[in-house]
């Protein structure tokens, strides 16, 4: 008997790629739709590859047709806050005109439930934390806005087209596949985790401390990270909810230090972080931590390696493998 479909845009990068692996395991199957900008075609593993732009309307019809989904998955978006802050019109086109190209195909072909991978961005400076998902939404930068527009743009078609949209907020997405097949590859990398074991195992440069004199326990900035392999699962507990629009936090619910970071990378790796002292980054809130309550509830889910020690570690050996 043929496995359902689900259409994985962006399923090529490193959370849809992780995804698509939870998706086969679920008894579905993933089909990556990607560019290759950012994405890895050695990352799909679990279903076909079709490579294709979804600004391409052409292709993203071609490929509905063939493989007549019953669901989509969307991570198909540029995602660096600096480029954004650079590149802004390149991130409204792809981000937001890509993302209503990408709805129009999916509505024209039957294909009414999605789930859309979206970020704390779109909360800008919070007022407080743990944030919940009715905190005030007011992105400091073109990356959370276009974020934010993708999200009531899905509101709106799920008021009026009766689209099923499951939006998911995530807070830091760390870690690597604990069975180690696939993992964190970002050219170039912006994230904490990567650039501290690479500083640590001398494989990349001194890592750059954004600022250590934060209102926070030690001066750095708090974070809530959460493994990847959880947000992964999160997205197969999404397929399974009820209709409407929703918008849940992934997170842990625990907030993580800079310092904390290095501290653990360092146990893990048994080596010194290098690292000096920069100058604190223009709107980098001093603390993000997900209320992730809602999630937990209404999904069922829990994550179950987000653990600080689990992130690094599984982290840790697909930075080994990679560089072996």
């Amino acid at each position: 008997m043929s496995r359902p479909s689900i259409l994985v845009f962006g399923g090529a990068g490193y959370v849809g790629a992780h995804a698509c692996k939870a998706l086969g395991a679920a008894g579905w199957l993933p089909v990556a739709y990607d560019n290759l900008l950012n994405g890895h075609e050695k990352a799909v593993k679990w279903g076909p590859l079709e490579r294709g732009d979804i600004l391409d309307r052409t292709r993203l019809d071609e490929v509905l047709a063939v493989h007549q989904p019953v669901a989509a998955m969307h991570f198909a978006a540029l995602t660096s806050v600096a480029e954004s802050v650079a590149h802004p019109d390149a991130y409204r086109r792809n981000n937001v005109e890509g993302s209503r190209n990408l709805l129009g195909a999916l509505l024209e072909h039957g294909v009414s439930h999605i789930v859309f991978s979206s970020t704390a961005a779109v909360y800008g400076m919070p007022l407080a934390v743990p944030i919940p998902e009715e905190a005030p939404k007011s992105p400091i930068n073109p990356y959370g806005e276009t974020k934010l527009a993708v999200e009531n743009m899905l509101e709106e078609l799920a008021h009026e087209q009766g689209l099923t949209a499951t939006t998911l907020r995530y807070f830091n997405a760390a870690g690597a596949d604990p069975e180690g097949e696939i993992g964190e590859d970002h050219d170039p990398e912006t994230h904490l985790i990567p650039l501290a074991l690479a500083a640590a195992s001398g494989t990349g440069q001194a890592l750059t401390l954004y600022g250590d004199e934060y209102p926070t326990p030690d001066g750095t900035c708090v974070r809530d990270y959460i493994h990847v392999s959880d947000l992964a699962d999160a997205h197969v507990a999404a397929l399974r909810h009820g209709a409407g629009f929703r918008v849940f936090n992934l997170g842990t619910g625990t907030g993580t230090s800079v310092r904390q970071v290095l501290d653990k990378v360092e146990r893990v790796t048994g080596n010194a972080v290098p690292h000096w002292i920069g100058p604190r980054r223009a709107g980098d809130p001093a603390e993000l931590v997900a209320d992730p309550s809602r999630a937990f509830a209404e999904l069922g889910w829990t994550p179950r390696t987000s653990d600080l020690d689990s992130i690094v570690r599984t982290a840790w050996s697909w930075h080994q493998a990679r560089f072996a």
